[in-house]
């Protein structure tokens, strides 16, 4: 009888090993990914929870910044406004702003100043129609009454636009009303900064001693070049504002006789600026970390008998 040539016994066997080792090394590699999954959300777990730690942690260091500066007795000038912890890192730093060094938009409008806002806008860019048009829709916008002004815009405008009960006929409450007035939205795109030229909490009319050479200049109707003499002299020798060589001036016809501008015969201008305004702006960044938090806090009257106005906190990315 013939017989089968012999069966290769060991071949089965070896290709079960061999699959069943791919089984695993693709086990293996499915388990190394889902490991490093596993780790990247534990890491980003971590992560977030530190930057919690950490933010709350930075707005308790803000927090001590504000006690600080609310503080009276504490000078603008004073080391006890800037905190660091070597060994931690932590620490915060507080500035004192004068509110008056900003046009107050209510009382420019409430006194009928538009001449200032015209100026003004004509000098960020608007042409002279422009700038009239959107300096009396700012009035409108404040006026209680429903009459147009010649280049204003009442509630016909708005509604015309599908924006109802506008304008507010009162002053403004927040900068983000100044941004629903008409053609607010040329300024917005001129001059992004426009916010930190104003104010609704000074006392009504721009601190000759704490303004910037700009904006005395549009108040004043000269030069950047001429209103530079004002600040140079008030900073005193340091040349920085809030320090004990300062040199304020106690009388604005007096300072405004430096730059040529006589109080006598230009009383409008002079109706423009003030000395010695009272509310005060406490700006406190803390910091821990990589963590960064600041606290604003507007003061009226902060060496007297402090009045809080606004408060802010912001995450400083």
């Amino acid at each position: 009888m013939k017989s089968s040539p012999p069966h290769p016994s060991g071949a089965p066997a070896r290709r079960v090993r061999g699959t069943a080792l791919v089984a695993v090394l693709w086990l293996i590699a499915i388990l190394a990914m889902a490991a490093m999954a596993a780790l990247r959300v534990i890491s980003f777990d971590m992560e977030l929870a530190s930057q919690k730690i950490h933010g709350s942690r930075a707005s308790h260091m803000a927090e001590m910044g504000i006690a600080i500066g609310s503080n009276p007795a504490v000078e603008r000038d004073d080391p006890i406004l800037s905190f660091h912890d070597p060994e931690t890192g932590d620490g915060f730093d507080v500035e004192l702003i004068s509110e008056g060094g900003r046009f107050n938009i209510n009382a420019i409008l409430l006194r009928e100043d538009l001449a200032l806002l015209r100026s003004l806008f004509i000098k960020w860019g608007l042409d002279m129609d422009t700038a009239a048009a959107l300096a009396d829709a700012l009035a409108d916008w404040v006026d209680a009454d429903d009459e147009v002004r010649l280049n204003g815009a009442e509630r016909e405008w708005y509604e015309a636009r599908g924006r109802i009960n506008q304008p507010f006929n009162r002053p403004f409450y927040d900068f983000s009303e100044m941004r629903l007035v008409r053609d607010m939205d040329l300024i917005e795109a001129l001059r992004p900064d426009w916010r930190d030229w104003f104010t609704i909490h000074s006392g009504g009319m721009l601190d000759i001693n704490e303004a910037r050479a700009e904006m005395i200049a549009v108040a004043a109707e000269v030069s950047v070049e001429q209103a530079s003499a004002i600040p140079e002299i008030v900073n005193g020798p340091d040349g920085i504002l809030g320090t004990e060589d300062d040199q304020p001036f106690q009388d604005v016809a007096q300072a405004l006789a430096i730059i040529g501008v006589s109080a006598e015969a230009r009383p409008d201008i002079a109706a423009r600026f003030t000395v010695g305004e009272t509310t005060t702006r406490v700006v406190s960044t803390g910091y821990v970390g990589e963590a960064t938090r600041r606290i604003t806090a507007i003061l009226r009257n902060r060496t007297g008998q402090p009045v809080l106005l606004e408060r802010t906190e912001e995450i400083i990315p």
